[in-house]
């Protein structure tokens, strides 16, 4: 059984499931003076116009597909993840970046908030939202510099903060997220069509929900800071305006119990279970037993790995005794402290802590063939460019042929160099698309044990 190329076709299935083009075909339809969306009509009046922003790392594909149905009634645009800035058929394209915001980001978000500020009652926003969002639209509150934002930022996820914490506190150091653009479109109305790359789909939590309510506060933001050990480190800044949001000098991100959220509509057209439950239905096809654990995996890589393999472990004597052959799938997105000083993402030091807790149990696992990946499906494993990594049963000799340490490269934070000396890594390219990561778990019967 070629586990890898089994694994390969269910990375491609799940991929090709969350592909925004092929999201907008499923759930968007234009009918006359209907636009429907997953199944709600919304009637467009003869007089209102659409305002189009669309951000994150599919926000030029979901813009592609969805202008041809909106184009007549189109009158100004934002998209941003693009390669060159450009002005074309009334929409401006901006090259914003990700994980850090930089100029681009600046001036998408405030040709965002000036596209918000001219709607009018009769009229309507689209907007579009996928993974990356909160970067791609950056406009710092009063008294915060882009380089603070971008610094308190670089901090957090060196910190292994989560999307949630992070989210957090850029909310509550912007002018347009939690909340705000909407309340800027008011009396407006939004609708967010959404590729959702957070944990439980948390509408708050993506792109930093800038046309949803948010729960979190400015006393919340401030412990994040403090539960990271940030305060100190922090630009001023930022401690700052969240100091005066605590004592009530800065107005509060929208809430729950506002009356302008009435006007904001929601809906996850592609999110990581979808992805999952493609790449299962290609495993079955290939004949194996396979099981979606969660797609809410959270958590420090190395740690989350010792308790998967742990599984792996219990399915080790079944196999051999049984004959039979398992995929469990998760997916999620978990987190990396950084302490060294090498290369690698979530994925990669997901898969490589992966790599020591099996040569733990090399001695269960005779008679076992086994496969383990790990991917982002934006095609960009934190700071690299691979995707993110496989191992399998020839992996540990590869690293002792080679005289590696795999520990020290763990310590190091290093494991894009670990999997570039024995091989390993995935490469994808950017894939237009983000629903947070997805983990493949093989194991069967060496041939002949069956």
């Amino acid at each position: 059984m070629d586990l890898k190329a089994i694994a390969r076709r269910a990375a491609l299935a799940a991929l090709d499931s969350v592909r925004p083009e092929r999201l907008v075909e499923e759930k968007i339809i234009r009918d006359g003076s209907r636009l429907i969306i997953d199944g709600e009509v919304f009637n467009l009046e003869p007089s209102s116009t659409i305002r189009l922003i669309s951000c994150g790392k599919a926000g030029l594909p979901l813009a592609t597909r969805l202008v041809p149905l909106i184009e007549d009634k189109l009158s100004a645009g934002v998209v941003t993840g693009v390669k060159e800035y450009e002005e074309k058929d009334r929409i401006i394209y901006f090259p914003a970046a990700h994980p850090l915001p930089d100029e681009w980001s600046l001036r998408a978000g405030e040709k965002a908030l000036e596209l918000a500020l001219i709607t009018s009652q009769r009229d309507l926003i689209l907007l579009l939202i996928s993974g990356g969002g909160s970067a791609h639209l950056c406009l710092p509150a009063d008294g915060v510099s882009l380089e603070d934002k971008q610094t308190v930022t670089q901090l957090l996820l060196k910190a292994g903060a989560d999307i949630h914490q992070l989210n957090t506190v850029r909310k509550h150091i912007s002018k347009i997220k939690g909340g705000r653009l909407l309340q800027a479109a008011w009396p407006g109305k939004v609708i967010n069509v959404i590729i959702s790359d957070v944990i439980d789909n948390n509408l708050s939590d993506i792109a930093s929900g800038p046309a949803w309510y948010d729960p979190s506060t400015f006393e919340e933001a401030l412990g994040v800071l403090e539960r990271t050990g940030l305060t100190s480190t922090a630009p001023c800044s930022i401690t700052k305006v969240l100091e005066e949001g605590v004592a009530g000098l800065r107005e509060e991100t929208l809430k729950k119990s506002d009356r302008i959220l009435k006007n904001s509509r929601a809906f996850i057209i592609g999110d990581n279970l979808k992805a999952l439950y493609a790449a299962k239905a290609e495993v079955r096809a290939s004949g194996l037993e396979s099981v979606i654990l969660t797609s809410s995996d959270v958590g420090e890589a190395r740690q989350v790995a010792t308790s998967y393999i742990q599984r792996i472990k219990e399915l080790s004597r079944k196999v051999r005794e049984e004959g039979r052959a398992f995929c469990f799938l998760s997916g999620g997105e978990l987190t990396v402290t950084v302490k060294g000083s090498g290369r690698g993402g979530r994925n990669t030091e997901f898969v490589l802590a992966c790599l020591l807790e099996m040569e733990k149990i090399r001695a269960e696992l005779v008679g076992c063939d086994w496969l383990i990946v790990s991917l982002a499906t934006d095609g960009r494993d934190g700071p690299t460019d691979s995707a993110g990594a496989w191992i399998s049963g020839q992996s540990g000799q590869l690293a002792e042929n080679a005289g590696l340490n795999s520990q020290h490269f763990l310590d190091n934070n290093d494991s894009y160099g670990f999997f570039e000396k024995i091989g390993g890594l995935i490469f994808t390219g950017l894939t237009g698309t983000n629903v947070m990561d997805l983990r493949f778990f093989f194991i069967a019967p060496t041939e002949g044990q069956e």
